[in-house]
């Protein structure tokens, strides 16, 4: 291959390979790292916000089971960390701690009538 060649060929494949990140979201194809530092960092926001809550970290883990609880731990405690050092009170949630369940709605009373009466039959005129 001829030098000139090579080098239009490498010109035009840059920017294809230096896409790769988005090459391979455009295809769906699956990233373990960047999945794993997803969850990493779900995990950590989660601890952040529970420690600003004032939640213990056990009840965090009760209520986020799905999420890592290294994680978990590592968000609580840099919230923790940084509410001392700030000297920042917990913020208590405005939600009822129990969520109350609508009401059922009233039955419908019951109707105590009579079926309605199967139509005579009839039978046919041959027989």
């Amino acid at each position: 291959m001829r030098p000139r060649l090579r080098t239009l060929l490498l010109c035009l494949l840059l920017p294809v390979l230096s896409g790769c990140d988005a090459l391979l979201e455009a295809l769906e194809i699956p990233n373990p790292a960047k999945d794993a530092a997803k969850v990493e960092a779900e995990g950590q926001a989660i601890g952040s916000a529970c420690r600003h809550a004032g939640r213990s970290l056990e009840d965090c883990y009760i209520l986020n089971p799905e999420a890592q609880k290294a994680a978990v731990f590592a968000g609580w405690r840099a919230m923790n960390d940084y509410m001392m050092e700030h000297k920042l009170d917990v913020v208590p949630s405005q939600l009822p701690a129990h969520p109350s369940k609508p009401a059922p709605a009233p039955a419908e009373p019951e109707h105590k009538s009579e079926p309605a009466a199967e139509p005579a039959r009839t039978r046919p005129a041959g027989r």
